[in-house]
């Protein structure tokens, strides 16, 4: 057997996305010897895996209350020039937008947890947990190896799904309490190739078809990377022709940091489960089979996408929520929409953004002053059940409608470098993650250059 399944780990970050990278990072930083597990061919999640972008958003107004870890990654593309840094949302939605090279992001990630020394494992499928009273004793994983065990004295969920959490026996919710439903799933698309020019003198010629943009065509017609939301018209005329299945409103595309380059985030895949392996599959199906209907529409009928090139449409299907632990705290919306703030590990600015599961339309609940931001407390990350285990990201204790709102990535990074702290805090006192105090959370998280107030 080798040595990665014969040691006892003092973290094992489960997931590679940018909260358990981040987590990985953040314990190894502070002393922890720490293993992440993930199961794609490289880091970095949502972002590389699901091709989602930009990353929205570090800021509440003129203030970048996710820092850290996070804000270092940001950093690194821009030095490298894979990315042109936070720039406004010319939707103004959020404050900023952060396009980014997402082959760049794989990179910079497997050297940030290289210079950490943090040890990670690819390819490799969490498949199971081993429990014994109130720790998890393992991770049982299959890869190239077989099946094995990965032994640790702190476990970080941080699959996105809380996968390790429910296979232990950690109590979960699934999707809003009256029936189930989860945010609608989409399969991202990357054109390049795009004549920006022709679609912003499109958008500027008719404003009234881009009501996101009306009033904004100063940032619009700025040389900085552009989200539209519009071509409303042109969706309810596929639709009524029989050529369009997606049951959304509209076209969402975001510019990336490449000169015409676009994503589109637009499909709408409805009454699917990301948790469950028959659903999720049916979903990539079903979200390829929107992605050709948007395809033909996009290229016949939206100015400057005449001779644009599908690069790519995934790689996989992307979730905005599934399971949520019930944890010690859980995160609800008043707690957002009034700003609570108090012994926080995280903040946000992100707004309550609920997709309907249903079908058309989305549902945004804004913060009752401009600029405003709240906290995450470290205790949604920790449940009644386990002494060992810290879940963070998007599955964290959250209602259904504050899950939309910290779901984001860099809420979901700078959760993880929290969690990754206290794991390394718990691990080398042998303490009770329960029992933690998030003010040494807090301590630690500010040496590591995280925004706290």
């Amino acid at each position: 057997m080798k040595p990665i399944y014969k040691q006892t780990y003092d973290v094992a970050v489960i997931g590679g996305g940018v909260s358990g990278c981040a987590a990985a990072v953040a314990a190894a930083g502070a002393g922890a010897t720490t293993i992440v597990v993930e199961q794609s061919g490289y880091l970095g999640g949502t972002l590389t895996n699901c091709g989602v972008g930009p990353m929205m958003t570090f800021h509440a107004g003129e203030r970048q209350v996710v820092q850290g870890f996070m804000g270092m990654l940001v950093e690194r593309l821009k030095s490298s020039g894979n990315s042109p840094g936070h720039v406004p949302d010319t939707k103004q939605y959020t404050p900023t937008i952060t396009p980014f090279n997402a082959e760049a992001l794989k990179l910079l990630l497997d050297q940030a947890l290289e210079e950490a020394g943090a040890q990670v494992l690819l390819h490799t499928f969490l498949g199971g947990a081993e429990v014994g009273g109130d720790r998890i004793k393992g991770a049982l994983v299959c890869n190239k190896d077989g099946l094995n065990t990965i032994s640790a004295k702190i476990f970080v969920d941080a699959t996105g799904d809380g996968d390790l959490a429910f296979w232990a026996g950690a109590p979960m919710d699934k999707g809003r309490p009256e029936d189930g439903e989860c945010q609608p799933m989409s399969l991202m698309m990357k054109y390049c190739n795009v004549d920006t020019g022709v679609l912003k003198k499109y958008i500027l010629e008719h404003p009234q078809e881009f009501p996101h943009l009306e009033g904004k065509e100063e940032l619009i017609s700025q040389d900085i990377p552009m989200d539209v939301e519009g071509f409303q018209k042109e969706m309810a005329e596929a639709k009524a022709l029989g050529l369009m299945s997606i049951a959304r409103e509209n076209i969402l595309m975001f510019a990336t940091d490449r000169q015409g380059e676009y994503i589109l985030n637009t499909t709408r895949i409805i009454g699917h489960d990301p948790a469950d392996a028959e659903s999720l599959s049916d979903a990539e199906r079903v979200g390829r089979r929107q992605c050709a209907e948007l395809d033909r529409l996009v290229r016949s009928r939206i100015p400057g996408f005449e001779n644009a090139i599908l690069e790519f449409t995934g790689p996989s299907v992307g979730a905005r929520s599934s399971r949520q632990l019930r944890g010690i705290q859980t995160l609800a919306a008043s707690d957002i929409l009034d700003e609570k703030r108090d012994n926080a590990i995280a903040y946000s600015g992100y707004p309550i953004d609920i997709h309907n599961p249903k079908g058309e339309g989305t549902m945004t609940a804004f913060l009752q002053k401009k600029g405003g931001w709240y906290g995450i407390p470290f205790h949604i990350m920790t449940c009644l059940e386990f002494a060992n285990l810290l879940v963070t990201g998007r599955c964290a204790s959250a209602t259904f409608e504050a899950q939309a709102a910290m779901r984001v990535t860099p809420t979901a990074g700078a959760m993880g470098q929290a969690a990754g702290i206290g794991a390394a805090l718990a691990a080398s006192g042998e303490v009770d993650v329960r029992k933690l105090d998030p003010n040494a959370v807090r301590v630690l998280l500010k040496a590591q250059g995280a925004y706290i107030e």
